[in-house]
């Protein structure tokens, strides 16, 4: 029988049990699109190891696929051999597919047990007269939504998402990714506290073009996944990160704001700052925070966004999450730890450590020349922002 005196050692409060710290991430872009293997990334998130627990790594990946960078990417995950017929057929009724395959995978000693995996290289019929990303947003709702034993990772063109259980380093191997060349990458090592770690919970989150990785927890995730099913998005993943992912499309793609607006709508100044600034700037901050309040995140977060265009960086509003960003020539980076850029990069150019709320913005040279269509308002946007200060790299 056990002591008392050593019952410790089994029993532990539960606050001991939650690591609110944790979670590494880390991205960088080349701005003048040069591709490189995905080496690089592999060996700074294996940098930031302890970050995580083994229960979730996952990597994105932009311009992956120059033979059909036009296409619809679909990357799905399967369960069972029902669940890829009955989704091969509902992805060949809706879209064109112009190539099939397996997503080849190296298992490891670490990576034994998976699903299976695959990609689809689709167009949206000409048939089809609604806006051709909404019709495939539309499609992966359904096909997570109905489809027992089946969730898309990544939907957009040019790109793809890698992820699973198991350390981020293992699951690079497990995926190849050395194999894969990219002018865009992210990682991410979770560590999961209040959602499950399975393979479908695992960062990045992607729609369409959108990839986030995520340090933290949103505690306003019932009121942003409510605000966004009125809009059609089913948040079907079991984890807060999903949210976030869906709010961007949302608020960029669907209801055109800037890239600066919606980081002011999810982590939204306090009154008594928007109180301080000037008209013009306090008018639009007041009409945000009451249009979009329930779009508004509450709880602790870093989050890195990936785009074809550029990559990302937000803190919420207090900074209670690490983020760093650091240039060496024409590449930007944004991690957790100066650490992890360090090493790759050991000489730097330039590191910053981002203001609280205040988003990062990294473009490609080519998405600056040809202002990309994200960033242009519509004609009931809130105001132009042309010629203010950006707040970005």
């Amino acid at each position: 029988m056990t002591s008392v005196g050593t019952r410790s050692t089994f029993v532990r409060r539960p606050h001991r049990e939650k690591d609110i710290s944790a979670c590494g991430l880390i991205g960088f872009i080349n701005r003048d699109g040069r591709r490189v293997s995905g080496e690089p990334i592999i060996r700074a998130i294996i940098n930031m190891h302890d970050r995580g627990n083994g229960l979730g790594g996952g990597f994105a990946a932009y311009g992956i696929y120059p033979e059909f960078k036009d296409a619809y990417a679909l990357h799905l995950m399967y369960d069972e051999e029902n669940a890829i017929a009955e989704t091969e057929r509902l992805v060949r009724s809706r879209l064109n597919v112009a190539h099939a395959e397996a997503i080849p995978v190296f298992p490891t000693g670490t990576v034994r047990e998976h699903p299976e995996f695959r990609r689809y290289f689709t167009y949206v019929p000409d048939s089809v007269t609604m806006d051709h990303d909404d019709y495939v947003v539309r499609l992966v709702m359904e096909i997570n939504v109905r489809i027992d034993g089946a969730f898309v990772v990544s939907s957009g063109r040019n790109m793809g998402a890698f992820k699973g259980v198991g350390y981020p380093e293992d699951l690079a191997q497990f995926f190849r990714l050395d194999e894969y060349e990219a002018y865009l990458w992210t990682a991410h090592n979770r560590f999961p506290t209040n959602t499950p770690g399975w393979w479908g919970g695992a960062h990045p989150f992607t729609i369409l073009d959108w990839s986030i990785v995520h340090n933290g927890e949103i505690s306003s995730y019932g009121i942003n996944r409510r605000y966004l099913e009125s809009f059609g998005y089913v948040c079907t993943l079991m984890t807060d990160t999903e949210v976030v992912a869906y709010l961007f499309d949302l608020l960029v793609r669907r209801h055109r704001l800037t890239f600066e607006q919606a980081a002011m709508v999810m982590a939204p100044p306090f009154w008594e700052d928007i109180d301080r600034m000037p008209p013009e700037e306090r008018r639009q901050a007041t009409l945000l925070r009451q249009i979009y309040a329930s779009a508004a995140l509450n709880g602790p977060f870093a989050f890195l966004f990936g785009y074809n265009g550029g990559l990302i960086g937000l803190n919420d509003r207090v900074k209670l999450r690490p983020l760093v960003v650091a240039e060496r020539g024409d590449r930007v980076y944004m991690a957790s730890e100066e650490s992890a850029i360090r090493t790759i990069s050991p000489d730097l150019d330039r590191i910053a450590y981002p203001t609280a709320g205040q988003p990062v913005i990294a473009r490609l040279y080519a998405a600056e020349e040809d202002t990309p269509a994200n960033a242009v308002h519509s004609a009931n946007a809130l105001h132009s922002l042309e010629g203010e200060q950006v707040h970005g790299i």
